[in-house]
């Protein structure tokens, strides 16, 4: 039975799949967590929903049961939708962190009788090594900043944001301007970003690309179009901020998926909901 984490053995480079070690079959009577590598972001509330990067391993067996480094991509969840070990492996921990957690099989699969498909049976323990990628924020968060005079306007509808352009001039260069300032680290060039956002098309004032309504949309800042590019870096995460891009920023030749016409100017709401280096 396991008393100390200290007997399970963890390496690898940070970022990169670990390799986990021990004297198998190892066994625990309750959860317990271990900060292998501190992070400096938020901190991981009951309540948060997450972007981890793990792998499971059966406590029994030794064997590895699941890997998302191994699928390419990160798990996105609501910490109240995973088994009660995980959630309470990382409640308390910070974004950055890499934690290793050990769980009986009391609050891993037991009461779903096993994960019979993964080789988990009723009763197994599981060690699960955890990076903390990011913890998006639900909705921009922050102190509420004046729009400069003339621009078009942004009004909560519905729980999103909706644009009217008025008597607003149309401007030829790039056009900046936070709504919401938030008290998260600031974007960089390097980041890769969670936003919930809305796209206007100035020429009709019609909402023409709606990625509000849904799950966060995650970008990388090297792929993003010239007038994320320019407008965001800098801005801190928690923002909510209006682009107004001119289509040498944005598409000069229009494009079908966003329908933007050609020699369209933009208009973007952008709730930046979270930000992390690039591996």
């Amino acid at each position: 039975m396991v008393t100390n984490l200290d007997q399970i053995k963890v390496s690898g480079e940070d970022g990169k799949a670990p390799k986990v070690e021990g004297a198998w079959p190892l066994a625990i009577a309750k959860t317990e967590s271990k900060i292998l590598k501190e992070g400096t972001g938020e901190k991981v509330d009951k309540n948060a929903t997450l972007k981890v990067n793990y792998v499971g391993v059966n406590g029994r067996t030794g064997k590895e049961f699941d890997s998302s480094y191994k699928r390419g991509t990160t798990a996105d969840f609501p910490l109240a939708q995973v088994v009660p070990g995980f959630a309470k492996g990382l409640v308390g921990k910070h974004q950055g962190d890499r934690v290793l957690i050990m769980m009986p099989g009391s609050d891993g699969y037991d009461s779903q009788g096993g994960a019979p498909q993964a080789g988990i049976m009723k009763g197994d323990s599981l060690i699960f090594v955890v990076d903390i990628v990011a913890i998006p924020l639900p909705k921009a968060t922050g102190e509420t900043v004046k729009p400069a005079a003339g621009l078009p306007t942004v009004k909560e509808v519905q729980g999103a944001p909706a644009v009217t352009i008025g008597k607003a001039t149309k401007p030829n260069k790039l056009v900046v301007q936070p709504l919401i300032k938030g008290k998260g680290a600031a974007v960089t060039a390097h980041d890769s970003i969670d936003v919930k956002y809305r796209t206007y098309a100035w020429s009709s004032g019609e909402l023409i690309e709606d990625g509000y309504s849904g799950e966060p949309v995650t970008g990388s800042m090297n792929s993003v179009i010239p007038g994320w590019k320019k407008g965001l870096i800098g801005q801190t995460v928690g923002s909510r901020v209006m682009l107004i891009v001119p289509p040498a920023d944005a598409y000069p030749n229009g494009s079908t998926n966003p329908p933007v016409k050609k020699g369209e100017t933009l208009i973007y709401v952008i709730d930046i909901l979270s930000a992390q280096k690039e591996s």
